[in-house]
């Protein structure tokens, strides 16, 4: 392993010209050839002593200790990928070499920021197969030329974000192309600002970006406030200078109140004077006429009309004029394309340390803070703050920069805590940024104040929806006298074209959502106006009649389908319960959880267990009137079986389940009787009161059968079954699950159907028919990944660990061993204890038959499956 340089470094960066042009042209040829460059790089560094530290899609970042070594690296390469037989993608590279102060960092990066920038800058200037040098490194290599390679002055230049010049050279290479175009630096007409912070996660966008600019002369960035879309329009501008030889001018609206200035303050932009008795416009148009130029023009939004006016006239009187234009909406004119800025690619939930630094967000908040606070590294400690952060930023720019400048008094931790009043935290930006972008309130409310009112009002209402919501949704709960239902789908679209919500579109419906900084923006305006109750206790009624709905299809042949409908609103479920117990409506919030009981059963959601007990809580204490038993009753069953469902607390639910019983029972209501009574049979015979246990079922059963429910009938046997089992008798049990299978089926219920299968494949595993047993688990899994039930494929995987020790295929049995084991405690999903005794059984004979070594590695294997690998891995077959 090489030892990263340090102190006076010589830094070699390359890239592959073109490379987004050749993965699109060339699909199938280019991983290949990617994949050989790569190799042909790495080895010509770590041959000549260099160090990789990173790798940026195509490109190499590099250090050496000598300034020779560097170049000698770029002569190896270039000579190597001219050499190889490329076919039709032809790879060739652009190479920066330049010399400076850096330091090593301890995670092998490397602070020394102007430095680092200045390579780039060097690199971004070259062409394909050309190498170029600066003055620092060319000093250090000007004795070590030999057998022909020497270096070509090619003067100074200008190089983008950085303010003095650069001497630039061309190394020579004898037997390679030695002549190029005019460099691709800043040394063009042009008025764009020099940056004084770098450009980060913006690759592919800019990509993108300048493709589009190849099919349109008018194209506009749009997006939310703060998303980076002046950024991103610099960048491309910059590198766009060498396509537009009469210049890239920047023109800046957002300080202008008077539409009648735009003309006139792009002409100050390019420098074109006024023409007495002449409108502007017209002698921009004659300026721009026969040239070839872009204007980048900033911030259109609030002088909408007037700026797409300009734009049309302009873009009419001169053929070769290109714009881009950034707005929080489209200019609405003939011509225009339109590329939403998306906000910085955020890290997931799960995601491990070392792969956090190359997440933009995080690279973007770790820059920022370290240049705020010159000791700041993200370290194993505050990654996971870091992380919070930029996601629940919603990996805006701004709002990210405004979040790291904080570092100099806060810790990552305490930014984190603090988001809930994110307005008050995220102040105090750059001083000579617009005021607009010194505080993340005045960047939202730059939008805010360019609506109408009754935009502001819809915005404000829909701030009430968590996680996002449908049109549908938005005209139930937002609509009133003041505003008309029929007006909100064009509201709705207004606000998206502003940027202010966004459109999710799937194969099955139209969502849309508010990122979370507007939606807080939005909830306190929605609070400050008064309506905040009265939107609350719409929100709560139109999800409880979603909820009521949905319900008789839980259990159905459509249980699928329902259960992905209600998980979209997961969030708006959640919230309105919350809300309902909190605010007044505490029975209405009861019978929305209670309802939702088998969606928080089989989506696994153990928080339905706090909320049916604070709801249960809230009911009996909500008001004079008596509190309604059957509501508690059916609360107190869902509650009993949720705890010993999901979270394998037997002894919890007896008592609970016990009260629901008695409820059901004062009430003579046979359905809650039923089903209340078979879970507490169900309860009793795993806490070993058989006796009492086989009573409680054999009654349910009768009264089934009386009221001739196939479900209740079908769930009865089922848990008989279970009792027989734990009582040793193998047959009854098979006989009473055998039964099941018909009354499952009648009912369409796939939650048991998935369990009868499971059980039932355990009895042929325990009669020697491997194939049936497989098929019965194959299609146990297959049904529990249908309805998203994910948190009993740990179970599924100890039947097909099971399945494979009979097959003698030790290591795939102790693989999935190991991942039954790890998705059990990422989801925290309880065996259930007929489960536990396959899996022990399986635990001991593994042990007993394989070397240690082997199970160990056969068991790290399957620990580190994902949920997606272990589902494949088990329907592979027991052949695989």
């Amino acid at each position: 392993m090489p030892i990263p340089p340090t102190g006076t470094v010589t830094f070699l960066f390359t890239d592959i010209e073109g490379s987004t042009r050749l993965a699109q042209q060339f699909p199938a040829a280019w991983p290949g050839a990617r994949a050989r460059h790569h190799a042909i790089l790495k080895s010509a560094i770590e041959s000549r002593g260099g160090y990789v530290f990173q790798v940026i899609g195509d490109a190499f970042c590099a250090a050496f200790h000598t300034a020779p070594d560097a170049i000698a690296t770029a002569l190896d390469a270039q000579r190597a990928l001219y050499a190889e037989p490329w076919g039709d993608a032809v790879v060739r590279i652009r190479v920066g070499v330049h010399t400076g102060a850096a330091t090593a960092r301890p995670d092998g990066d490397y602070e020394g920021y102007l430095t680092l920038v200045r390579v780039q800058r060097i690199m971004s200037g070259a062409y394909g197969g050309q190498v170029l040098l600066s003055q620092s490194t060319a000093e250090l290599v000007g004795d070590a030329q030999r057998d022909g390679v020497g270096l070509r002055d090619l003067g100074t230049h200008r190089l983008k974000d950085l303010g003095a010049p650069e001497h630039l050279h061309q190394l020579i290479m004898p037997g390679l192309p030695a002549d190029f175009p005019p460099l691709k630096t800043a040394d063009h007409p042009n008025n764009l600002p020099t940056q004084l912070t770098s450009f980060i996660g913006r690759e592919a966008e800019v990509a993108e970006v300048r493709h589009l600019l190849d099919t349109t002369r008018l194209l506009t960035l749009m997006g939310a406030g703060g998303v980076g879309k002046t950024r991103l329009a610099l960048q491309v501008a910059a590198e766009e200078l060498v396509a537009f030889p009469d210049g890239v001018w920047f023109v800046e609206l957002a300080p202008l109140a008077d539409p009648a200035l735009v003309p006139s303050t792009i002409a100050s932009a390019v420098g074109v004077r006024e023409e007495p008795r002449r409108p502007m416009l017209a002698t921009l148009g004659d300026h721009f006429r026969a040239k070839t130029a872009l204007i980048v023009l900033d911030n259109c939004e609030h002088l909408i009309a007037d700026a797409a006016q300009v734009c049309d006239t302009l873009l009419h009187a001169a053929p070769h004029l290109t714009m881009i234009a950034t707005s929080r909406e489209a200019l609405g004119i003939a011509g225009e394309r339109a590329y939403r800025v998306p906000s910085l690619g955020i890290p997931a939930a799960t995601m491990p340390v070392d792969a956090l630094s190359h997440v933009a967000s995080v690279q973007l908040f770790s820059e920022r803070a370290r240049a705020a606070k010159t000791d700041f590294a993200l370290t194993s400690t505050n990654a996971p703050a870091v992380a919070q952060i930029c996601r629940r930023l919603d990996g805006i720019p701004l709002a990210i920069e405004l979040a790291a400048a904080r570092i100099k008094a806060l810790s990552p931790e305490q930014i984190a805590a603090r988001l809930d009043d994110r307005f008050r935290l995220l102040t105090g930006g750059s001083r000579t940024a617009m005021p607009r972008q010194q505080t993340l309130r005045a960047a939202v409310d730059w939008s805010y104040s360019l609506l109408s009112e009754p935009e502001r009002t819809l915005m404000r209402r829909l701030a009430v929806f968590a996680g996002g919501w449908t049109l549908e949704a938005a005209e139930a709960v937002c609509a009133d006298d003041g505003l008309q239902s029929d007006d909100v789908l064009d509201l709705l679209m207004h606000l998206a074209d502003k940027s202010l919500v966004v459109v999710e579109t799937t194969e099955d419906a139209v969502r849309y959502r508010m990122l979370e900084t507007v939606r807080q923006y939005a909830r306190e305006k929605l609070f400050d106006s008064g309506e905040g109750a009265q939107l609350r206790k719409q929100h709560l009624n139109y999800f409880r009649s979603l909820a009521q709905s949905a319900e008789p299809h839980l259990n159905g042949a459509e249980q699928g389908a329902w259960l992905c409908r209600l998980d979209m609103d997961v969030d708006n479920l959640r919230s309105a319960i919350d809300w309902g117990r909190e605010g007044g409506e505490a029975l209405t919030a009861l019978q929305l959880v209670t309802t939702l009981g088998r969606f928080w059963l089989a989506r696994g959601y153990s928080d339905g267990i706090e909320r049916l007990r604070r709801g249960i809580a809230s009911a009996e204490t909500a008001g004079p009137l008596p509190p309604d038993l059957l509501a508690r009753g059916r609360a107190l069953r869902w509650l009993g079986l949720l705890l010993w469902g999901l979270q394998g607390r037997y002894s919890d639910a007896r008592p609970v389940l016990a009260e629901a019983v008695a409820i059901a029972t004062k009430l003579d209501d046979h359905a809650l009787i039923l089903s209340a009574r078979a879970q507490l049979g169900r309860v009793l015979a795993i806490l070993g009161e058989h006796d009492e246990a086989h009573a409680q079922l054999e009654e349910n059963l009768r009264l089934a059968h009386v009221l001739t429910s196939a479900y209740d009938i079908g769930w009865t046997l089922d848990f008989l079954g279970e009792l027989h089992l734990l009582q040793g008798n193998l047959h009854l049990a098979e006989q009473a699950m055998t039964e099941s299978v018909s009354y499952a089926e009648e009912s369409g219920d796939l939650l048991l159907c998935s369990g009868l299968d499971g059980y039932l494949g355990r009895f042929a595993l325990e009669h020697g028919e491997l194939k049936q047993a497989e098929e019965r688990f194959r299609r146990c899994l297959q049904q529990i990944v249908l309805i998203g039930m994910r948190w009993r494929v740990p179970i599924s995987a100890v039947h097909f660990a099971a399945l494979a020790l009979a097959h003698r295929q030790y290591e795939r049995s102790a693989r999935l061993l190991g991942a039954c084991m790890q998705l059990s405690e990422t989801m925290e999903a309880e065996l259930n204890p007929m489960s536990r005794i396959l899996k022990e059984r399986v635990f001991a004979e593994l042990r007993a038959q394989m070397e240690p070594k082997r199970f160990d590695l056969a068991w790290s294997g399957g620990r580190a499956m994902s949920y997606d690998e272990v589902v494949a891995y088990a329907l592979e077959g027991s052949d695989a």
